[in-house]
């Protein structure tokens, strides 16, 4: 695996504005997959999903957050702590049984990672 960008996303303090700027700006679909109490966009590209769109804790600032895919989620999760990140989320299993945690390299840039929990 070579660590590619697999996926982004945006956490946003005005769900619709982004849906309408972004849905504009780009050859976006953007399709709601979440609930009402926790709505959430798919940014479909072409047959795939590329990303998706939710809203931002109250009082965050609205971010972009890459997603780079790793074969052990768990493993480079630590070797991130160990290389200075801060863990911010994670590890967490999503619905579809892969894994992801989010962090935050020594510089404050937020990033987060994707794939298999443990490596088989």
């Amino acid at each position: 695996m070579g660590n590619a960008f697999g996926y982004v996303q945006l956490a946003t303090s005005d769900l619709a504005r982004a849906q309408e700027f972004y849905g504009e700006l780009f050859d976006w679909r953007l399709e709601q997959t979440g609930s009402d109490d926790r709505p959430y966009l798919e940014i479909r590209v072409g047959e795939g999903v590329a990303g998706g769109i939710m809203p931002q804790a109250p009082h965050a600032p609205s971010a972009w957050v890459p997603y780079v895919q790793v074969a052990d989620v768990a493993a480079v999760t630590e070797q991130a702590r160990g290389l200075g990140a801060t863990v911010a989320v994670g590890p967490l299993q999503l619905p579809d049984e892969s894994w992801y945690s989010v962090l935050v390299d020594p510089t404050g840039a937020a990033f987060a990672l994707h794939g298999p929990f443990p490596a088989a």
